[in-house]
């Protein structure tokens, strides 16, 4: 069978300092630990799904423990935070307490269980999206048992699989399909594949095949049951063109590629690749969040709201398809869509994220925007606010790969990263202000020495990259690849990597036509009238030619992660920063700017922020 080109290093060490720290510290302070006890209904809406009076839940509420759990557990890989072990052992404990004796465990009532059908959901029959619940709560069990070897969460992983394949594999109705919300009920396919290959159980990859065929079903009247993944994907529609291009159907996009590696099936892995080089293209927005108004519209452009959820699904998406290719550019979206809109949808005090985070527009919180979703005993909870923190996690999925070529080096920023590969412990430490700065001095210290390849990823924005070993100028170095280099590291050995920190541009078209947005390096800049005297009416016009930028240190009690002053064309000063610090305060701010000589040019793979220089 096909193997992952890219792997994540499972014992690795992280140490972060900078902004990543900061915020990893403030979400587990301040949300991870104390959520469950400050929500408790987030658990206990499954003690009592059979009792009178029901709750009146959201469709989604059994999604809530699962989607916390999952993000709790990336992130705790990333600090190894012993108090926040501690919690996650304790709230598993509880969450596998509540499961039903033949696996159920979900919050609706026994005559409803993967039904899709309930009492009463927001005052509406039929809405419940009961498996997708289930397939988050695998999820975040399949991992813990991962990341602690518990027994009894794997063991809950599987009583659910079993129950799924009882009640849905074979010739039985009504199928997982009929169960409706099927971009959301079908996602079990991908929980189906990761208990497949923990466990080896034939039934579970049956199951997950079946739903793959389901994938196509249709209704009597011809129409489309569930999104059509497969065919969609090998046809060669958009993804914005297919039968629900809304944000959840990433999550059963994902078992395409998880059953390329269980069966080999070469359609599965053109298809998923399909699915994502059409968002990047189409639907990803300039600050690397996804979704317009919740679903895909083919038009990076669209002012519609990008929710959290959809950017952490289209992050988690990426990050399989790294694992697929082991494209370099994969990486670059990656570090594009957390260093800009994922650190930009959290507080910096880990408090509480956004559900909206717009282009241009203003900061929420999502307990704010989507205040509906509280109900009593979980007035914190909602979708965003569980799911968030995942964003941060994933970084654990991505930083530091191994592949048959050797070590892959995605993550770059202040920090330590220790593992253990194939070749021995090896020891990645960086002294680096970046992204405010492009300088990485980057030490590799072997436990002893040995020959290996470490592979450096060039972003594709860096149009000149400086790459240095041991003070000997290095040739070769190509934006949108990695450098490999080649040789017997011993401890101490030092790599100076220059990246071209130089403004690019991205033009921008339909609702943003005539103006532009600006990067330095990986950072969105963005005006935020917090910094700047002239209100959001009166931005001055830069010119792409002569943008005379200077940095500044950070002068204002937020932090942010750049800060820097430009000439405008009228001789105006504006001040822009980083757009994932941009609007904090709660001040309104503007990424889409006046950019005179802006070039424009188009999209490709090789270039998907359609930016260039003069």
């Amino acid at each position: 069978m096909p193997a992952p080109r890219h792997q994540r290093l499972a014992q690795t060490t992280y140490t972060f300092g900078g902004h990543l720290a900061e915020y990893l510290q403030g979400v587990s302070d301040q949300w991870l630990r104390p959520a469950p006890r400050a929500n408790p209904a987030m658990l206990e809406i499954f003690g009592d799904r059979d009792r009178l009076p029901r709750r009146n839940l959201v469709p989604w509420a059994g999604e809530f423990a699962g989607k916390y759990l999952t993000s709790a557990v990336q992130i705790l890989r990333l600090t190894a935070d012993p108090a926040l072990r501690e919690g996650i052992a304790a709230f598993v404990k509880h969450l596998v307490s509540l499961q039903a004796e033949d696996g159920y465990l979900g919050p609706w009532p026994r005559a409803n269980r993967l039904t899709g059908a309930a009492p009463n959901v927001m005052g509406q029959e039929g809405l419940t999206w009961d498996a997708w619940g289930h397939y988050h709560v695998m999820l975040g069990l399949l991992l813990w048992h991962e990341e602690s070897g518990d027994r009894q969460a794997l063991a809950c992983a599987r009583r659910i699989g079993d129950l799924c394949c009882d009640k849905f594999l074979g010739a039985r109705t009504p199928r997982l399909v009929d169960t409706g919300s099927t971009e959301m009920n079908l996602a079990l396919i991908h929980s189906l594949c990761l208990l497949y290959r923990r466990t080896k159980a034939q039934p579970y990859l049956d199951m997950a095949l079946q739903i793959l065929e389901e994938f196509a079903a249709l209704a009597p009247d011809g129409s489309h049951l569930a999104g059509d993944y497969l065919r969609s994907g090998l046809d060669g529609r958009e993804f914005f063109q297919t039968p629900k291009p809304r944000w959840e159907s990433l999550h059963p996009i994902m078992g395409l590629a998880e059953l390329y590696w269980l069966t080999g099936r070469d359609d599965c892995r053109r298809a998923f690749e399909h699915h994502w080089w059409s968002i990047a293209k189409l639907d990803r927005h300039n600050n690397g969040g996804f979704s317009s108004g919740e679903q895909a519209q083919g038009n990076p452009y669209h002012p519609g709201a990008i929710e959290t959820c959809c950017t952490i699904a289209w992050a988690a998406m990426s990050a399989e398809m790294l694992r697929l290719t082991g494209s370099s550019v994969v990486a670059d979206e990656l570090e594009l869509a957390t260093l800009n809109s994922i650190l930009g949808l959290h507080s910096h005090t880990g408090r509480w994220v956004t559900y909206n985070t717009p282009m241009d527009g203003v900061r929420k919180a999502s307990a704010h925007d989507i205040v509906f979703q509280a109900r009593e005993g979980s007035p914190e909870l909602n979708c965003c606010s569980v799911n968030g923190p995942r964003g941060l996690g994933l970084i654990g999925e991505w930083a530091l790969m191994q592949g048959e070529e050797g070590l892959f080096l995605n993550w770059y920023g202040p920090s330590t990263l220790e593992a253990e590969t194939a070749w021995g412990r090896v020891r990645l430490a960086q002294e680096t202000e970046y992204p405010r700065s492009g300088r990485i001095n980057l030490r590799v210290s072997p436990g002893k020495a040995a020959e290996f390849a470490l592979h450096l990823r060039l972003p594709y924005w860096s149009a000149r990259t400086r790459v240095r070993l041991n003070g000997q100028t290095l040739r070769g170095a190509q934006p949108g690849a990695y450098l490999k280099l080649d040789r017997r590291w011993k401890r101490g050995d030092k790599i100076e990597l220059d990246l071209d920190m130089s403004p690019h541009y991205w033009a921008g078209e339909r609702e943003c036509e005539g103006r532009t947005s600006v990067y330095r390096g990986p950072v969105l800049l963005t005006y935020d009238r917090r910094h700047n005297e002239m209100d959001p009416e009166d931005l001055p016009e830069l010119d792409a030619r002569a943008p005379k930028g200077r940095l500044l240190p950070n002068q204002d009690w937020l932090p942010t992660q750049v800060l820097a002053e430009y000439q405008a064309a009228d001789g105006r000063r504006l001040r822009l920063c980083d757009f994932a610090s941009a609007g904090e305060g709660g001040s309104p701010y503007v990424s889409w700017l006046k950019v005179r000589n802006a070039p424009a040019t188009p999209y490709s793979p090789a270039n998907p922020l359609r930016s260039g220089r003069t």
